[in-house]
């Protein structure tokens, strides 16, 4: 039996074991579907504190039930470990690990890189081996690839097999034996908070390099999500990734900008927003913020940037959509400084309190906040500043600065000489705050009307 007909075969009779690398927001509830279905899975992470927590059944990932969490660990279905040398173990590998971008916004490949030397040195013959991190197109053959073949030269577990060609699934076949591994692109498409939509639920693009590896993958998968949708190529897949997030980086940039010059020119942009969306067609509504948070919309026209760079292609609009959410937190000071000149006082010197530092509503996740540049800036102007965020006790701002979440009171509220909304929690009481707040900067329109008291985006 050759290594595809293997690995089908167990996957037919739900023998396989899934490895799983990375156990964060992405990676662990991918793990837990895969357990829920009565799949092996081995979680994989360099950080003991996550692997503890997990074989003692102690959840830190919000968007999965703790009830759900204990159940996999205590039948042994799911277990976590730091020895990377049990992906050997595995008949599937996914990877699952964070792809930040460098201080010169450059993509930070080391994660990925880390990965592969792992997997290359480790796995067994006949491994299908997954991507889902957020990268630019062309990373799955450049660059897993050379360095998954290359650490297979000290695996022991391919000592037969030659690396003269590439041929069948990624390398040669060794005495017939078709698929030494098979290699897949297929993008995270995790919403944190999201109560519609998840994991399973939501449906996954993926692209193989080959033919088998897109019908082993497309069985492993189905595993933990409802709906697959393969295309042609990994580099496809990693396209797709890129295009649904700078679609909506270009759209609220777009949406940022007409606020900006609607508030000189006294137009309410929500009114407008909301005018707009009656269309039946041809308009979908964004909405204008402090600027643009999270994992992935704000960091992957760098990504795609830098891999347009090496085709002499010059990506005009999504650079000055990515400059103008870059701006945003500056042009957010100006509204608090203006509001606070209103009030005949300086950013120097006033109390300055900001709700919500999560990067949107009901989550505890702050990564690429906007609320946290505007702090640094206002900090750095001689203001002082305090924040409360009922998901968020601790943060660290992209300056080095930490600071704890402060009670939300009567008195913090009256004490502070400005209060800035930006992040519309629905925990916030909007009454309670307007009550006891002399003058507010609204960047998330949580109240509907404009006042001498009121400032809005």
């Amino acid at each position: 039996m050759n290594h595809t007909q293997n690995i089908l075969e167990k996957i037919s009779k739900n023998t396989e074991v899934v490895g799983i690398i990375g156990l964060g927001y992405v990676g662990l509830p991918l793990a837990v579907n895969f357990a829920e279905a009565g799949v092996k899975v081995i979680g994989f992470d360099k950080s003991e504190a996550k692997v503890n927590k997990i074989n003692s059944g102690e959840n830190y990932i919000k968007d999965i039930r703790d009830a759900v969490l204990r159940e996999v660990v205590d039948k042994v279905t799911l277990r976590a470990t730091t020895d990377f040398t049990l992906m050997k173990e595995c008949d599937a590998l996914i990877i699952c690990v964070p792809t930040p971008l460098d201080k010169f916004k450059k993509p930070d490949m080391s994660y990925i890189e880390a990965s592969c030397k792992a997997i290359g040195q480790n796995m067994k013959l006949g491994t299908f081996i997954s991507l889902e991190s957020t990268t630019y197109p062309t990373t799955t053959e450049d660059l897993m690839l050379p360095l998954i073949s290359e650490g297979i030269k000290n695996n022991p577990n391919f000592k037969d097999v030659t690396l003269s060609e590439v041929e069948g699934s990624n390398l040669p076949p060794t005495g017939g034996q078709r698929g030494a591994f098979w290699l897949a692109y297929s993008p995270e498409r995790v919403d944190p908070g999201n109560k519609s939509f998840h994991t399973r639920n939501t449906p996954k693009v993926l692209g193989a390099m080959t033919p088998e590896g897109l019908e082993i993958g497309q069985a492993i998968y189905k595993k933990a999500i409802d709906h697959i949708y393969p295309v042609s190529s990994p580099r496809v897949a990693e396209m797709v990734k890129i295009l649904e997030n700078t679609y909506r980086l270009v759209n609220i940039s777009l949406i940022n900008e007409l606020a900006l010059l609607s508030g000189k020119m006294d137009i309410n942009i929500w009114e407008v927003i909301d005018a707009a969306k009656t269309k039946p067609f041809g308009f979908q509504a964004f909405y204008p913020g402090p600027g643009i948070g999270g994992h992935c919309i704000p960091l992957d026209p760098f990504y795609l940037e830098h891999i347009a760079k090496k085709y002499d292609f010059d990506l005009s609009m999504i650079h000055t959509a990515g400059h103008i959410n870059m701006r945003m937190p500056h042009y957010m000071y100006i509204k608090i400084s203006t509001a606070l000149n209103r009030h005949k006082k300086a950013v120097n010197g006033s109390n300055i309190l900001f709700l919500g530092v999560a990067y949107k509503p009901n989550i505890d996740d702050a990564r690429e906040s906007p609320a946290l540049e505007i702090m640094d800036i206002t900090a750095h102007k001689g203001g002082g500043v305090q924040y409360h965020d009922p998901f968020i006790p601790i943060v660290k701002t992209n300056e080095g600065s930490k600071y704890q979440s402060v009670e939300l009171t009567e008195k913090t509220l009256s004490e502070a000489d400005v209060v800035i909304l930006t992040t519309n929690h629905s925990a916030f009481d909007v009454e309670y705050i307007q009550k006891h707040s002399s003058l507010i900067v609204d960047m998330r329109n949580m109240i509907e009307e404009a006042s001498d008291k009121i400032y809005k985006l």
